[in-house]
């Protein structure tokens, strides 16, 4: 399932650029915003697309690895952002981050691409990135996605359990509208969680 999420991403790749370089990341994050740190982080920005968010927190003075492995965005990602580190890896493994600790790990607009057994997968490794307090940054997608990409009804109350059973502690929760016309018009809704690890 998840390789066709990944091909209809790879197929849309050149029409989705643009669209998700004009999304404001302040404002995408804002219900979360007292989660971004003030003080120079470790972040990965997982399923990054362009690298919008991750250059927008590098521009921030913050230290991001761009997770991505979607070849059409994840080039395009390179040449509009050269400054970051980009990494070819997908969850729910994320293989290649392994053994890797960041203060901050970000899933913007990509768990409703998971099935619920990559979903109890993907949580733990998830988990396992995460330093001594560090916060996983999750939101959670409610409404239709593209045909061509994919998507699983979210439970935000699932998630939770996911994360309590992977050692995280849910640490806020707030409800938000989708920034982008089309998914306001879709009815598309998000929920934002924030989970806090035990580190190491």
């Amino acid at each position: 399932m998840i390789k066709a999420v990944l091909a209809g991403y790879e197929a849309d790749g050149r029409d989705l650029v643009d669209r998700f370089e004009a999304i404001d990341p302040a404002g995408l994050y804002a219900p979360v915003a007292q989660f971004i740190p003030a003080a120079r982080a470790r972040i990965a920005d997982i399923g990054a697309g362009t690298g919008r968010d991750a250059a927008w927190l590098a521009g921030l003075g913050h230290a991001v690895v761009a997770v991505e492995p979607v070849a059409a965005l994840r080039e395009a990602g390179r040449a509009l952002h050269p400054e970051l580190a980009w990494i070819d890896d997908r969850l729910p493994e994320l293989s290649r981050l392994r053994g890797q600790r960041f203060d901050r790990v970000l899933l913007s607009g990509v768990w409703q691409h998971l099935d619920d057994p990559a979903r109890a997968e993907a949580m733990p490794v998830l988990a396992d990135l995460l330093a001594r307090n560090g916060v996983l940054v999750m939101s959670l997608r409610h409404g239709p996605g593209a045909p061509s990409r994919p998507v699983w009804p979210v439970e935000v109350e699932a998630t939770v359990a996911l994360a309590r059973d992977a050692g995280l502690r849910l640490v806020h929760r707030a409800e938000a509208a989708s920034v982008q016309a089309g998914n306001q018009a879709a009815g598309v809704t998000w929920t934002w969680v924030c989970f806090e690890g035990q580190g190491r």
